[in-house]
């Protein structure tokens, strides 16, 4: 009889903007834990943690924090777009995003966020 893994992952790539985009989306109990990468490599290192505010049943709102890597402004803005919504679709677990992209624009963070969405495991 095969042991069931407790950790539960899925990969998708896909050409975005014509370079190859992979994403890996792997659930622990307490976090999930998604890597971008169009580099082959896990790159810059975010943590995107929601934050009740109170007692109001409204949307958390989500800090970022580099933990490696190049700490940019888009970088936070790019990560925000990206997962939000695995932490909001998982029940408000913080999201562990490691990101390697060579160029984003509106257009291919979009399509990347598609490419997520493909791997849904939460």
């Amino acid at each position: 009889m095969a042991a069931k893994s407790i950790i539960r992952s899925k990969q998708a790539a896909e050409a975005v903007d014509g370079t190859l985009t992979e994403v890996v989306c792997t659930v622990f109990n307490d976090y999930i834990f998604v890597v971008v990468t169009q580099y082959g490599k896990m790159g810059t290192l975010i943590s995107v943690t929601p934050h009740s505010v109170g007692n109001e049943i409204s949307k958390p709102t989500f800090s970022t924090k580099i933990l490696m890597g190049k700490d940019e402004p888009l970088i936070h803005v790019y990560a925000k777009h990206l997962v939000t919504f695995v932490s909001e679709e998982s029940g408000n677990k913080p999201v562990l995003l490691a990101l390697a992209l060579k160029e984003a624009n509106v257009d291919s963070i979009k399509s990347i966020k598609q490419l997520i969405q493909s791997c849904r495991l939460w």
